[in-house]
């Protein structure tokens, strides 16, 4: 890192936050601190995840992931829907899914072992206030204290104190409807056996929404779930309380959004996939409001947003731990490149402002084609799926993530 003496701090240290410290330290920064206010227990999230083939590749290039952390290979989506006389509903068609499944626990903490002894990782910490000064910028925390850094990366999630301190401030905005989510032990899963491959990514359809399940790792690398998310909108009396940015975890789920998820599971999913979603109990069952929000600039003066901080994106992408990743990539990138701290946050801001709007759009693009105005998916076939996705999709020009262009025909800087 050419600008030497620098303090970094890092609010926020989940996957994004656990990223940002790696590239801070990479680069040569003489201390970095990162703030997460959970106390413990993020290693026990057990969400799915998923990473494209060639952002993969690009990530593992960058030293970000390898092959070690567990994983379970996804090749295909398929397209399901009740009509039919199958007990797991009739296929539409089969689209090319080539992904890796990650447990978003177990790749919190193969992360989290990745970051260096010499890196202050604070957990119960919580900052308060976020203070831009003209060169450096100040952090009040929740127990009184105050501290200054040369750089802070903002990588705190949708809620974000960081962000909350820039010009823009912007606040994201309900898209309007849900993500529920759960994890059926693969061991327990319905019969036969035949009705869902291993690598299949099966997609349940109906008039306003769908589920994708796929397979991946236990939390802690041991064992296999498969993993659920289901998109509707919420019945017309629930919208009003998630206008405001909030999350509903396990054991919270309000009896009125339990009921109607079971009716549109009771109405429209084929008997195999009723059977499948009731396995999971409502204890480890939470929803997702989903919203947008995608800022103007990642960079604004020592201030740079990382992960959900600074674009928020519904999942439909297959990108939202790509995008933080390679937040952190390019982070890495402008600090060990840039000859002063404000050439750093331009670089990374000029890079990464584009990306973040880019995979924004096309989320809300495959929300309205998947959700918001569904096609008669009854009448589907392969050929009438395979349209549909392009121009869904946009081509697929960056479902699963964009690529990550390093300098030099694309080749990454030596290390």
């Amino acid at each position: 890192m050419t600008v030497h003496g620098g303090r970094v701090a890092v609010v926020g240290g989940s996957i994004a936050g656990c990223a940002a410290a790696l590239a801070a330290a990479r680069a040569g920064a003489d201390e970095v601190v990162v703030y997460e206010r959970t106390p413990g227990g993020l290693q026990d999230r057990g969400v799915g995840l998923a990473v494209r083939d060639e952002r993969y590749r690009e990530l593992e290039a960058a030293g970000y992931v390898d092959a070690a952390m567990p994983w379970v290979r996804l090749t295909t989506r398929t397209w399901l829907t009740r009509d039919g006389g199958d007990r797991a509903g009739r296929r539409l068609g089969e689209l090319p899914f080539p992904f890796r499944s990650y447990n978003w626990g177990s790749l919190w903490r193969e992360l989290r072992a990745r970051v260096p002894a010499s890196v202050d990782y604070r957990q119960g910490a919580t900052v308060e206030q976020v203070v831009p000064e003209p060169d450096g910028v100040g952090l009040r925390l929740a127990d009184g204290r105050e501290e200054r850094f040369d750089l802070v990366v903002g990588a705190d999630g949708y809620r974000s104190a960081v962000r909350a301190a820039t010009r823009a401030a912007t606040v994201p905005v309900y898209a309007g409807y849900l993500a529920w989510r759960g994890t059926v032990p693969a061991d327990a899963l319905p019969g036969p056996r035949t009705a869902w491959a291993e690598d299949e990514a099966a997609t349940v359809t109906f008039p306003g929404g769908h589920m994708i399940a796929y397979r991946i790792p236990g939390a802690h690398g041991v064992g296999t779930f498969a993993n659920w998310v289901f998109y509707t909108a919420p019945p017309p009396s629930a919208a009003p309380a998630l206008r405001e940015a909030t999350s509903l975890p396990p054991g919270t789920v309000t009896d009125e959004l339990m009921a109607h998820h079971a009716a549109v599971v009771e109405r429209h999913f084929p008997p195999y996939w009723q059977e499948f979603v009731r396995l999971t109990p409502r204890e480890r069952t939470f929803v997702q409001p989903l919203y947008d929000l995608a800022v103007p600039h990642y960079g604004e003066g020592r201030l740079v947003l990382a992960g959900d901080a600074a674009a928020v994106t519904r999942p439909h992408t297959g990108s939202g731990a790509v995008k933080a990743l390679q937040d952190a990539t390019v982070l890495e990138r402008a600090l060990r490149s840039a000859t002063s701290w404000d050439e750093a946050v331009r670089a990374y801001d000029a890079e990464r402002s584009a990306a973040g709007l880019a995979v924004v759009e096309l989320a809300r693009r495959l929300g309205r084609a998947q959700v918001e105005a569904t096609p008669d998916w009854a009448a589907m076939d392969q050929g009438a799926l395979e349209q549909w996705w392009r121009e869904a999709a946009d081509g697929e020009r960056v479902f699963g993530g964009q690529e990550l262009k390093w300098p030099g025909r694309g080749v990454r800087e030596d290390r």
